[in-house]
C-alpha cells in the first residue's frame, strides 16, 4: 500500500482573485525552477531522471466544484494531494486554490524531492508579488534561478568518490554501532514492541512552546553558545534524559547544504544529515548541556556534506520508502523570521503542510522560530503510550525554556 509523503505550503491571497491571473502566476513561477520540469521514469530496471523544456510545460486548470462543507473539502484536498505528489509520476506536485468572495487560499504541494522547508518559506511572498504584478500590469520578475538539478549532479559526482574507508563513513558506522546497529530513535517509550508491524499510523502534533518574548529571552541566553539551534538541541536532550534515562542522547540533525549564495532562491531538497551524540548524563545544568551540544554540532557538522543515502548504501543499510522520512530520530531547528514577507504569515494564514500517514516507530521533532514565538512540531507513532510521553516531552521542553528565559530576564534586571 503506497504511503503518501509530501510537503507544501498554504497561504491566502486577500481579495477577489482572478483565476486566470493566478494560473499565469503559478505557471511563470514553476518555469523558474528546473526541478519542477524534471521527473523520474523507469528505463528497464533503472529509475532515470528526465527534464522537459520550458516551452513544453503548460499549467492545466480545472474547476472541481463548490464545497460548502469544510470536512468534505479537506477530504477532497487530501485525496487529491496524496495521488498527485508522488515521486515516480510527473508532475509530482500540484497546486490548488479555494476561492471565496473575500480571499483565496492557495495550496502548493510537492513530493519531498522537490522541496525543503527553506524552499517552501520563500514561496508565499514570491507568489503574492508575481500575482500583484500580473494583476496590475507590471513587468514581473522573470529572472532565472540556479538549478537544483545542477546542484544534485555535482553532489552525486562528489558522493560517488566516497568509499567505505572515508572518515565520514567511519563516523557514521560508529554512530550506528552505538545505536545498536540501526539509526537512532528518541529514547522515550513510544508504546511499540518488536512484534508490531513495521509501519504505524503517525500522529502530528504542532504547538507553540513559548511566545515571542520568551523565545527572544531563550535566544539571548543561548547566544554565547551558538544561539537557539544549539539551545533546542540541549533542551531536547535534557528532557529526553529526564524521561528516558539514557545518558547519551543520539539524534540525527538535518542541516542545509546551500553553501553557495547561488542556491538561495532555488527550489530543491538542499538538506544533509549529521549524527550527533550529546553526553547529557554528565551535564549537571543547562549551561553544561549547551556546551556539550555546541561541541557535538561543531564536531559533526561536516558529516552532512555527504548524502546519508550514499553513506548507508556503503554500509549495506537499505534506505528507501516507506519508512522515509522518519527513518531516525530527527531534531531540527529553523528560523523563518528572515524570509521575505514572514511578518505577514500569520495575517495571510501561512503555514507548512505535510503528510506521512504511516511510518516506522521513530519520531521527528521540528523547532520553528517565527515572529509570534517558538513552535514545536512532532511526528510520532499514534499510540496511547506515545501520546502520554510526548505530552511529557512537550511540557518538559516548555518548562525548561521558560525557566531559562526567566533567568535571562532576571540577570538583565540586576
Amino acid at each position: 500500500m503506497p504511503t503518501p509523503n509530501w510537503i507544501g505550503t498554504a497561504f491566502d491571497i486577500p481579495g477577489s482573485v482572478d483565476p486566470g491571473v493566478l494560473q499565469t502566476t503559478l505557471h511563470t513561477w514553476t518555469l523558474r525552477h528546473e526541478t519542477l520540469r524534471s521527473g523520474f521514469r523507469w528505463v528497464g530496471e533503472e529509475v532515470r531522471r528526465f527534464t522537459l523544456d520550458a516551452n513544453d510545460v503548460a499549467l492545466h486548470r480545472e474547476d472541481v466544484g463548490d464545497f460548502p462543507d469544510a470536512e468534505r473539502l479537506t477530504e477532497h484536498l487530501q485525496e487529491r494531494l496524496d495521488v498527485a505528489a508522488d515521486a515516480l509520476i510527473w508532475p509530482n506536485f500540484i497546486f490548488a486554490a479555494v476561492a471565496r468572495n473575500d480571499t483565496t487560499s492557495v495550496y502548493m504541494v510537492f513530493d519531498h524531492v522537490n522541496a525543503d522547508l527553506y524552499s517552501l518559506q520563500r514561496i508565499p511572498a514570491e507568489i503574492c508579488e508575481l500575482y500583484a504584478a500580473f494583476r496590475e500590469g507590471r513587468a514581473p520578475d522573470r529572472s532565472s534561478v540556479a538549478s537544483y538539478i545542477d546542484f544534485s549532479a555535482a553532489e552525486r559526482m562528489e558522493a560517488d568518490q566516497i568509499d567505505v574507508t572515508h572518515p565520514i563513513v567511519t563516523r557514521w558506522r560508529a554512530f550506528i554501532g552505538q545505536c545498536g546497529g540501526d539509526l537512532s530513535n528518541l529514547p522515550v517509550d513510544l508504546g511499540v514492541v518488536p512484534e508490531d508491524p513495521p509501519l504505524f499510523a503517525k500522529k502530528l502534533v504542532d504547538e507553540m512552546l513559548v511566545d515571542d518574548t520568551g523565545a527572544a529571552a531563550f535566544e539571548a541566553y543561548c547566544r554565547p553558545y551558538g544561539g537557539s539551534a544549539v539551545g533546542a538541541l540541549a533542551a531536547s536532550s535534557l528532557v529526553a534524559y529526564q524521561i528516558g534515562g539514557q545518558p547519551v542522547h543520539r539524534i540525527v540533525v538535518p542541516l542545509h547544504t546551500r553553501a553557495g549564495s547561488q542556491w538561495a532562491d532555488s527550489m530543491g531538497w538542499y538538506v544533509g544529515c549529521a549524527p550527533i551524540e550529546i553526553p547529557v548524563g554528565h551535564a549537571p545544568d543547562f549551561d553544561s548541556a549547551l556546551r556539550a551540544a555546541r561541541a557535538a554540532l561543531r564536531e559533526n557538522r561536516a558529516l552532512a556534506r555527504v548524502p546519508v543515502a550514499r553513506v548507508l548504501h556503503l554500509l549495506g543499510i537499505d534506505y528507501r520508502p516507506p519508512t522515509l522520512p522518519n527513518l531516525h530520530a530527527l531534531v531540527s531547528y529553523n528560523d523563518g523570521r528572515n524570509f521575505p514577507g514572514s511578518e505577514r504569515w500569520q495575517a495571510l494564514k501561512t503555514y507548512a503542510v505535510s503528510r506521512v500517514s504511516r511510518g516506522d516507530n521513530t519520531t521527528g521533532l521540528w523547532f520553528n522560530r517565527l515572529h509570534e514565538g517558538l513552535y514545536l512540531t512532532a511526528r510520532h507513532p499514534d499510540t496511547d503510550v506515545a501520546d502520554k510521553n510526548m505530552r511529557l516531552y512537550f511540557e518538559g521542553l516548555r518548562d525548561l525554556i521558560v525557566s531559562v528565559a526567566q533567568r535571562d530576564r532576571a540577570w538583565r534586571t540586576r
